[in-house]
């Protein structure tokens, strides 16, 4: 199975592709995004042992969630051994299931967050 996830809003998209049956979920994570990816995950896969691919939206969009999201993608692609890769834009699904079936690995995704981040300046 691959799976297809998207964390760059609120709103957390998890596309399943078995064979060639499609399943669309979706959780709205909001401040839960970190404890919860991972059950969320596991509840949508049934077992995260049978994943063979993983692909990603890269961005933009929320500094937090797509750091969080990517994390938990690129740990679950290092340890469970599967390909992983990033798409961006309307079309990052089809995008990312091509690359995955024609092989394609880019063993870690980093984000594209469309904008430098804001981060302020220590205050001592």
């Amino acid at each position: 199975m691959i799976i297809l996830l998207d964390t760059s809003t609120a709103t957390c998209f998890l596309t399943v592709v078995d064979d060639e049956t499609r399943q669309d979920f979706e959780w709205q994570a909001g401040r839960t995004l970190a404890r919860g990816l991972l059950k969320f995950l596991e509840e949508k896969t049934g077992d995260l042992h049978d994943i063979s691919g993983i692909g990603v939206m890269r961005g933009p969009g929320s500094f937090t969630g797509l750091r969080i999201g990517l994390t938990v993608a690129n740990t679950l692609a290092d340890s469970l051994n599967i390909p992983i890769v990033g798409a961006m834009g309307e079309d990052w699904r089809e995008t990312a299931l091509g690359k995955l079936r024609v092989g394609e690995n880019e063993k870690i995704v980093m984000p594209e967050y469309g904008a430098a981040a804001h981060i302020t300046a220590p205050r001592k």
